[in-house]
């Protein structure tokens, strides 16, 4: 039986049984940060358990594509583990409980999929009478055939909340696939028996301390692997004999080189990576060294490293999307909407590992050789760090090379040298501004400002500290540039992409025009400015005072890059995230991690989407909480930033969005007023930048845009409304004039062409033409020298001209004199010489160039004399 009809039997089956059947959700989990990845059928399903959300009917079926990876290093050495499987599940919120899960769970196992009863082992938790009685009274299990087994085994809990007992029904593969020990059985971990559906019944609350209530609303959880169950119905010892499995299987064996075509636990692992590579990134996943990125990179890494191990070249993993697709798509079109986008990622990331894979493994190679000479088991942890750091060889690469040869890294010593290596590239990154930042605010050190600007934009503070070409004065008199700071300050200092705030600070006797803001290297905040009247002192009482429409501007800005962050989640997929960002005032530029630039389609989407939000005018509101509670409210962190565990400022937007953010926003979404896109383009691999405007400045952009469109339409004699109608117009009259001059230098240079016949000469009975012509381009020169050619049956024909003070050379030779050795490559070659250029061709056509016109009719003179030259 194939995997598809083992799916849509088991779906129809739950659905004859009054399941709601959904389908698969992303593997990026939506709204559960808790998540790395979606690795359960039952985890997208979690709001619907924990009471958080009402599911959409009581009872439920899906089939869950998942993905994890504890066992991976156990993937290719068992023939039932995997990164990547499909989960068959069928799930009850407060509704049915054990009986009928079982009862239907086993007459789906033989009624349904036909399997042999005498295959088929249960196990139940060793305290759960409850199972045992239905196993082995409704049902009918000998009790030979139920096993129970422990906590560890079965009985499901994470933690305190809802737990229970687990009953999984095993499959008999037989004793030949088996370890042979006399006590093999089931709970073995040997690939005998085969764990083919998990039933998990919710009934239990484990409380703070430690006991176990009874859940007043029970629930179901079970999970059938697909692959296993394909196993089973398909009598096969493997996932990778199975047949959504072993066409790639047999592909990657095909391209292994002869003599390691045998060799399975390879050929598995490049299978099964290339399908959880192939789902990750078709799901919105990136490659990176962080987060779900680092699962994607760390698959894709290891198969390309088992893949060279093999002697398979080129972008072998890349070439395997295609065939993942084939086998998938019928189940997941995603992948094939999506298919050269999931290989273009696949082909950067595999080029870029490939040079990286071989200059590590031959310095690992050499480490290894050494250990083995000196008796070592244990490869130093500052070699380890120098593959990391200096050639970006993985770690856990490291580590698995060195375990397949019976070696291991110095852990410890490795983690030593990362530190040191962390301090070091801080201190690197400070020590060259940031030393002379030390010493310009030492002065500083022991003060304290503190930020009064989310709530107010003027008052009243203390002047702390006066510094004038970063000596403290007592006193800042007009004319000289200062830094200022402040007991209690409204200016926002520059942090997070968004520019720091201007305004004036005022004394009883002078004024700054503060014309930024930054943080000293201990965090005080620091006003920069000149004394633009009087003079300022040291501890007197002054007024601070924020610009107010240049603050305004800059929270529509930056309350924009959070619509346009969302909006392009939603609208490109949850891979993007915030790559940098630049707000200001009268702009925002907004950094993202995407693989393509943007369709005309999709940049309208992302602005209208902006737009309608603006429209909406929901509150914006900033709460400070922990970065855990942040983060189960759904707030977007900058994998960036390093925030405080303890305590972070989410900026929200409604329901819309939710950041963790710094910056100064608008109160409400209305205020940004309207949001204008300016540009989107590619600023590195991967990275690309839209550049946009909103408030004011977007609408004068919108003006300028209709007045310039007012002109065009004026000096077309038309109305604004109908410039596109009269546009098409002038340019199918523009395109005709085209026509027209093109057939005109046709025809000129026909005529041309003919004027030219009576200067051809023969040497040694061969027609030659070379002369200068007026042309204004090598195009109308191909012209030219064609004509000629359709007018002499056999004939050398060079043509020069000048055309913005260049030479361009044609020449062209019939096929009957190519034959007697004449060559036009080579000829226009030697005349481009003379004229200071150079050029060639094929025997029979070429062309070249030059940068001395003086010297073109000395050139074509020569002509002659390659001729006779070449017929030698």
């Amino acid at each position: 039986m194939q995997s598809s009809k083992i799916r849509e039997i088991f779906l129809d089956y739950f659905r004859s049984k009054d399941h709601l059947v959904m389908p698969s959700f992303s593997l990026i989990p939506q709204s559960d940060p808790t998540l790395l990845l979606i690795g359960a059928g039952m985890a997208p399903l979690k709001p619907y358990f924990t009471g958080e959300k009402k599911p959409p009917h009581p009872r439920v079926a899906t089939c869950q594509k998942c993905l994890r990876t504890p066992d991976i290093d156990r993937v290719g050495h068992t023939g039932r583990h995997a990164t990547f499987f499909e989960m068959l599940g069928n799930f009850s919120f407060g509704d049915y409980f054990k009986e009928e899960a079982i009862s239907w769970a086993w007459d789906l196992v033989l009624n349904g999929y036909r399997l042999p009863v005498d295959r088929l082992w249960v196990s139940i938790y060793e305290e759960d009478e409850e199972a045992y009685k239905i196993w082995n009274e409704r049902i009918g299990v000998p009790t030979d055939r139920i096993v129970r087994l422990g906590k560890e085994d079965n009985f499901w809990e994470i933690g305190l909340g809802p737990c229970g007992p687990c009953s999984e029904i095993y499959y008999d593969l037989g004793e030949e696939v088996g370890c042979a020990r006399p006590d093999c059985a089931v709970g073995c971990d040997c690939d005998r028996f085969l764990e083919i559906w998990n039933l998990v019944f919710t009934q239990f609350n484990r409380e703070p301390n430690g006991e176990l209530t009874e859940l007043e609303h029970k629930n179901i959880d079970t999970g059938a692997g697909l692959e296993r169950m394909a196993i089973a119905m398909q009598g096969v010892h493997s996932i990778y004999e199975t047949d959504r499995v072993k066409p790639l299987y047999n592909h990657f064996s095909n391209l292994a080189v002869a003599g390691k075509r045998e060799e399975e636990v390879p050929l598995r692992i490049v299978t099964e990576h290339s399908r959880g590579t192939t789902f990750l990134i078709s799901d919105g996943v990136l490659p990176s060294n962080e987060g779900r990125g680092y699962v994607l990179r760390r698959l894709l890494r290891r198969a390309i490293r088992f893949g060279k191990l093999l002697g398979i070249e080129g972008s072998f993993m890349t070439d395997a999307v295609t065939l993942v697709t084939d086998l998938m798509g019928s189940t997941y079109p995603e992948l094939k909407e999506r298919q050269d986008y999931i290989r273009q990622i696949v082909k950067v990331e595999e080029e870029k590992f490939q040079e990286t894979l071989a200059q590590g493994t031959e310095i690992l190679n050499n480490y290894i050789e050494k250990m083995r000479r000196n008796g070592q088991k244990v490869l130093p942890g500052e070699q380890a760090f120098k593959l990391y750091d200096t050639y970006g060889f993985p770690l856990d690469l490291t580590a698995e090379i060195l375990e397949e040869e019976g070696l291991e890294i110095d852990g410890a010593s490795f983690e030593q040298n990362l530190r040191e290596q962390q301090e070091r590239a801080r201190a690197a990154a400070h020590n060259s501004v940031d030393r002379e930042r030390v010493s310009r605010y030492r002065a500083a050190e022991n003060l304290n400002t503190i930020f009064t600007g989310y709530e107010m934009l003027r008052n009243e503070a203390s002047v702390l500290l006066l510094l004038v070409d970063g000596e403290e004065r007592k006193a800042a008199k007009q004319g000289e540039t200062v830094e200022i700071l402040l007991d209690r300050t409204p200016f926002y200092a520059e942090a997070g992409g968004q520019v720091g705030d201007r305004g004036t600070i005022e004394g009883q006797r002078g004024r700054i025009r503060v014309e930024d803001t930054v943080f000293a290297p201990g965090g005080q905040i620091v006003q920069r400015g000149k004394v633009e009247e009087g003079e300022i002192d040291a501890g007197e009482t002054v007024l601070a005072a924020v610009d107010d429409g240049r603050r305004q501007g800059t929270c529509r800005s930056h309350s924009s890059t959070h619509l346009l962050h969302r909006a392009l989640r939603n609208t490109l997929g949850d891979h993007v995230n915030q790559a940098g960002s630049l707000v200001a005032a009268d702009r925002l530029r907004f950094d993202f991690n995407h693989f393509s630039a943007l369709t005309e389609e999709e940049l309208l989407a992302v602005e209208e989407e902006v737009n309608r939000m603006i429209m909406a005018n929901v509150e914006v509101k900033a709460t400070v909480t922990n970065l855990e509670e942040a983060k189960k409210a759904g707030a977007t962190a900058l994998f960036t930033e390093k925030y405080d565990e303890k305590e972070v400022r989410m900026v929200s937007a409604g329901e819309y969005t939710r950041e963790l953010c710094g910056g100064t926003h608008v109160s409400a979404t209305g205020d940004i007023g309207l949001f204008k896109i300016i540009s989107e383009e590619g600023i590195g691999s991967g990275l690309r930048r839209i550049e946009a405007v909103a408030g004011m400045k977007a609408y004068q952009r919108t003006v300028e845009k209709d007045k310039l469109l007012r002109l065009i339409a004026d000096d077309l004699n038309s109305s604004s409304n109908l410039l596109e109608e009269k546009f098409a117009e002038h340019m199918n009259e523009y395109k005709q004039l085209q026509k027209n001059e093109r057939e005109m230098k046709q025809r000129l240079a026909s005529m041309e062409a003919v004027s030219l016949l009576s200067s051809v000469k023969e040497v040694e009975g061969v027609k030659v033409l070379s002369a200068p012509v007026q042309v204004e381009s090598a195009d109308a020169l191909r012209l030219a020298v064609d004509e000629i050619r359709n007018r002499l049956d056999s004939a050398v024909i060079i043509l020069g001209a000048v055309s913005n003070g260049k030479v361009i050379l044609v020449g062209s030779v019939t096929p009957e004199l190519v034959k007697r050795g004449l060559n036009a490559g080579r000829m226009i070659k030697e005349v481009a010489k003379m004229v200071g250029g150079g050029g060639g061709g094929k025997p029979e056509l070429a062309q070249a160039g030059g940068k001395n016109p003086a010297a073109l009719p000395e050139a074509l003179q020569a002509v002659e004399d390659l001729v006779r030259a070449q017929l030698k």
